[in-house]
């Protein structure tokens, strides 16, 4: 089953395999967007009970915006990448 995409004509498999890319980075995304909001969170609490003084606040900041950034499109396109597959055993089954 061949299916026609802008760029050209694309086997399911070749869209499987960018799918399959697509799905590795987002995962990578994810993981480094959750593990920066693990260290601001740590870093809030360690400045909470200390003062929010120095250095730490600007790491802090810089944490919670980056995972923000790499956060929000790992999120939405794990989301694509999900309903593509599901798009996909859909058209199996009928």
């Amino acid at each position: 089953m061949n299916k026609d995409v802008s760029s050209g004509n694309k086997t399911d498999s070749d869209l499987r395999e960018q799918r399959n890319r697509v799905s590795k980075f987002v995962k990578l995304g994810k993981r480094i967007g959750y593990s920066l909001w693990l260290i601001a969170i740590c870093l809030f609490f360690v400045l909470f009970f200390t003062d929010f003084d120095g250095p730490f606040v600007v790491v802090l900041l810089t944490c919670l915006i980056s995972g923000c950034v790499v956060l929000l499109p790992s999120i939405v396109l794990s989301y694509a990448v999900r309903a593509a597959e599901r798009e996909d055993r859909q058209a199996e089954t009928h």
